[in-house]
């Protein structure tokens, strides 16, 4: 790997082919307005008006030239008129003694002839010229002339700084790339076993969980050429651009071993051919299969091409670029744990300022399901808000403002409640967390508002302390006796009910309907009623959505009716036995508008719940 890689050379750029081009414009524009001036200046009049003039004396000069004639009359007026040549016309300009002045015919030459005839021809030819020699970007995709040529961007070895020190958490995945490293760095390693290495590495994974960054951090690690393309780049209106893209990408590829071709967003491109709802999938389907023939032809000795790709949906991708010999390992980025979350807030902590009293571990614990994305725009979000306030440092409070800001928005300081609206929020918010606080198998209890932000008017929230990978019937049952918490306290306080539940329900029925479909978790027993066809729009046939009886499609709607009923009435109950506490608890919160979980302990008397240790 001490061969020294080069920049394939380029044309050298010329004048911009847009300024040609309004140059050219400001030259025909300029050259109306001047012809427009001039012959605003000049009077056309007909062959019997002329002669009109003429014999009443008015005319002063006057050159003919073939049928045209340009004069002036004796006030200085030009004007200009089509003629016939007749003894009647001279005879009458000589009578008034005008003076006449006759050129013979003009001829043309053939050279005008044919420059006239051409000229939109040259114009074009010249704007394609000095467009072709502007460049346009590594492998012409900016050029007129290589529309077919691939718009792959090209990164040299000492281009790429990025290494697997720089991507925080993903332990997994690089491990699985150390592999591609390692053979990129000393492929006789794996030759003398006979071991070969994968052709193709599909990055699946949600979005903002650092694909794109690891498979630079690979081309980082192995120094090594590394060329970029999107999916979409592939495409064009124009039928064989794609696949003409696809063949001088991995052209220039070859050319360049050993490299790494990474295609972000490989979906755009390679998603399940026949299965376009309206056609017009040809020139994709070109495309991929283009794509299926380059990746199937590498060879697996030193100086391959690897094919890295990142994808969020590879369950719409074709089987046939996933079987062993193209993409024939997939590596999975999930969403980070706890322990990779603080290692990705320290990471991105470095570039901040942050108080010795900022636990990173405890604001880890608080956002789970959090991207690497959303963990990186939290700390943004925190150094903001710590820079309005103009403070020394950024303090915990300034990432719970940020945490709150980013999950359900920023504050509405605008909104105005009634004292009744007030009271009535504070009874709902305080529904949901004394149930919360009750039912044991719960997440724990973090905080409770009735300050508006984004859609919500309050909020309680409860923050699990630790990553789970599964729920048992129990919890799922607690979280809908939890959703319903605000309408059961509106009705139990106010016998009244307000459209601020619709959310709740929604969450609450969704909850229900997955226990019963999905999860076997009632009387019909452990069978999946989920079909894969609910959104055929994602890439799937369009199929029938049910696969069950109508009868059954009934026995599944009762029995989410009667888990919605059951968490009902226990909740009602709870919030019954304890109308002391829910008084309190809204009362307070009328008050001060947030309380904290600390707060609410002390306040109702209850005892914390025990956090699992999550080291």
């Amino acid at each position: 790997m001490n061969k020294k890689f080069k920049r394939p050379n380029l044309p050298s750029k010329g004048p911009n082919a847009v300024w040609v081009l309004l140059f050219f414009l400001a030259l025909g524009v300029a050259y109306l307005f001047w012809y427009n001036s001039i012959n605003r200046e000049v009077e056309h009049v007909s062959y019997s008006k002329l002669l009109e003039q003429v014999d009443q004396n008015k005319v002063k000069s006057i050159v003919v030239q073939d049928h045209a004639a340009q004069g002036k009359y004796q006030d200085g007026r030009i004007f200009s008129a089509n003629v016939q040549p007749s003894d009647r016309l001279w005879n009458s300009l000589l009578d008034h003694k005008v003076d006449i002045e006759i050129f013979p015919p003009e001829k043309q030459s053939w050279g005008s002839y044919l420059f006239l005839a051409f000229f939109p021809l040259i114009f074009l030819l010249a704007f394609f010229y000095f467009r072709q020699n502007q460049g346009g970007g590594n492998g012409g995709g900016g050029r007129i002339f290589s529309v077919g040529k691939s718009k792959a961007k090209f990164f040299s070895p000492n281009q790429i700084t990025v290494t697997f020190k720089d991507v925080a958490g993903v332990q997994d995945a690089k491990e699985d790339l150390k592999e591609i490293v390692d053979f990129l760095k000393n492929p006789k390693k794996f030759e003398r076993l006979g071991a070969k290495i994968p052709r193709g590495v599909l990055l699946s994974g949600a979005p903002g969980n650092g694909k794109t960054l690891l498979a630079k951090a690979v081309a980082g690690e192995a120094s090594c050429p590394f060329f970029s393309i999107s999916g979409s780049d592939f495409v064009e209106v124009f039928v064989g651009v794609g696949a003409s893209r696809v063949r001088d990408l991995f052209t220039q590829a070859r050319r360049n071993a050993p490299c790494i071709v990474f295609i972000d967003e490989i979906d755009a491109v390679g998603r399940q051919r026949g299965i376009g709802l309206g056609g017009g999938n040809d020139e994709r389907e070109q495309t991929l299969n283009q794509l299926l023939a380059e990746m199937d032809g590498f060879s697996t000795e030193h100086g391959s091409v690897i094919v890295l790709a990142a994808t969020n949906r590879p369950d719409v991708l074709d089987k046939a670029l996933l079987r062993p010999g193209r993409f024939d390992r997939q590596i999975e980025v999930p969403y980070p744990d706890v322990a990779c979350r603080e290692e990705i807030l320290r990471v991105h902590a470095r570039a901040v300022k942050l108080s010795t009293s900022v636990d990173l571990g405890k604001i880890a614990r608080g956002t789970p399901g959090f991207s690497g994305a959303d963990l990186e725009n939290l700390i943004n979000e925190a150094a903001l808000l710590a820079s309005k306030e103009e403070a020394e440092s950024i303090e915990t409070k300034h990432f719970e403002a940020a945490r709150d800001k980013i999950l359900i928005g920023g504050e509405r300081k605008t909104l105005t409640f009634t004292e009744t609206e007030k009271r009535m929020t504070a009874y709902h918010e305080a529904g949901h967390t004394l149930l919360n606080l009750l039912l044991p198998a719960t997440d724990p209890f973090h905080k409770v508002t009735i300050v508006p932000r984004g859609r919500t008017l309050g909020v309680s929230w409860s923050l699990p302390d630790r990553d789970k990978t599964s729920q048992t019937k129990s919890e799922l049952t607690a979280r809908v006796v939890v959703c319903l918490g605000g309408l059961l306290a509106e009705k139990l306080v106010f016998n009244e009910q307000t459209t601020g539940v619709s959310n709740d329900l929604e969450k609450a029925s969704s909850i229900a309907r997955n226990m019963v479909k999905s999860f076997g978790m009632s009387p019909l027993g452990p069978i999946d009623y989920v079909t894969a066809a609910e959104h055929p729009y994602l890439g799937r046939d369009m199929q029938n959505g049910k696969e069950f009886s109508q009868k059954t499609a009934e026995r599944i709607d009762t029995e989410v009716e009667k888990i919605i009923n059951d968490c009902y009435n226990h909740g009602q109950s709870l919030l019954v036995e304890n109308r002391d506490r829910l008084n309190l608890l809204a009362e307070t919160l009328f008050e001060k508008e947030t309380l904290h979980a600390a707060e609410v302990y002390e306040l109702l008397n209850i005892s914390p719940r025990e956090t699992h240790n999550m080291h």
